[in-house]
């Protein structure tokens, strides 16, 4: 498996930022790590062994990025303005900087323009899914596993106009129904959000039904899968869940 490691200057958070690339060619994928976690945990946690099948046919090429969550959504206690101010500046470099940087690496592999599937467990997941649903016009399919899509959990009753706008539970209920971004849902994407049912994954189930609930009332075609009440939030299992729906996602 061809391997690269990029180091880039990001004017939205004012330093230098990693990623690595796992691949040669396909399907341009965005792997958002967990809460806390780095650029390299895709190949450290062994989740990279589970797409190692579709990475070396040359189906996807897969990009580990870094995040600022330690200083955001995990920094809990710290000043609530100034944790979302540094999400937003996080989204504003993904979207802004390091997405751009990925079309380019993936054309010059590909020969052609792509936009990128977005996949993350846990906190990844949430960041997975709150990128495609703000920017469909950059990224036409998310995998999100065991994810929290609403502010509840990191923010309390505390919801200010950056807050409202990363939870894809409140602007989607607020969005629409002739939005542009609902043809891009709809018939231009892929949206898989699965969760288990077994230990810690309580609030996570909670804040995926909310989703559910939502992307019905809004007649937004988005797949949720509820494995059982043996399935835990942890690596094993979304490992199965990689196995399981990663072919479907690139067929």
């Amino acid at each position: 498996m061809e391997i690269r490691y990029y180091r880039h200057w990001s004017s939205f958070l004012n330093r230098d930022m990693e990623f690595k690339v796992y691949g040669h060619s396909g399907k341009p994928v965005m792997f958002i790590p967990c809460q806390g976690g780095r650029f390299f945990d895709f190949e450290n946690f062994h989740m990279v062994d589970h797409w190692a099948q579709w990475i070396e046919e040359g189906r996807c090429t897969v990009y580990s990025i870094d995040c600022i969550d330690n200083e955001a959504w995990g920094a809990q206690g710290a000043d609530n303005r100034w944790r979302i101010e540094n999400h937003e500046r996080w989204f504003n470099y993904v979207v802004n900087e390091c997405v751009p940087y990925i079309r380019h690496l993936s054309g010059e592999r590909c020969g052609y323009d792509q936009k990128i599937l977005t996949f993350g467990c846990s906190m990844g997941a949430m960041h997975a899914a709150n990128l495609f649903f703000r920017r469909p016009d950059l990224f036409d399919g998310v995998f999100a596993i065991s994810g929290l899509y609403d502010n509840q959990e990191f923010f309390g009753s505390y919801c200010d106009d950056l807050v409202y706008n990363n939870c894809p539970v409140l602007y989607l209920e607020n969005m629409p129904a002739d939005h542009y971004y609902m043809d891009l849902y709809n018939n231009h994407s892929k949206i898989l959000i699965v969760v288990g049912q077994g230990a810690w994954e309580g609030p996570l189930v909670e804040s995926t039904r909310r989703l559910d609930a939502v992307c019905r009332r809004k007649g937004i075609n988005a797949r949720f899968e509820y494995w059982g009440y043996d399935v835990d939030h942890d690596w094993p299992w979304w490992f199965k869940m990689v196995e399981t729906y990663v072919p479907q996602l690139l067929g």
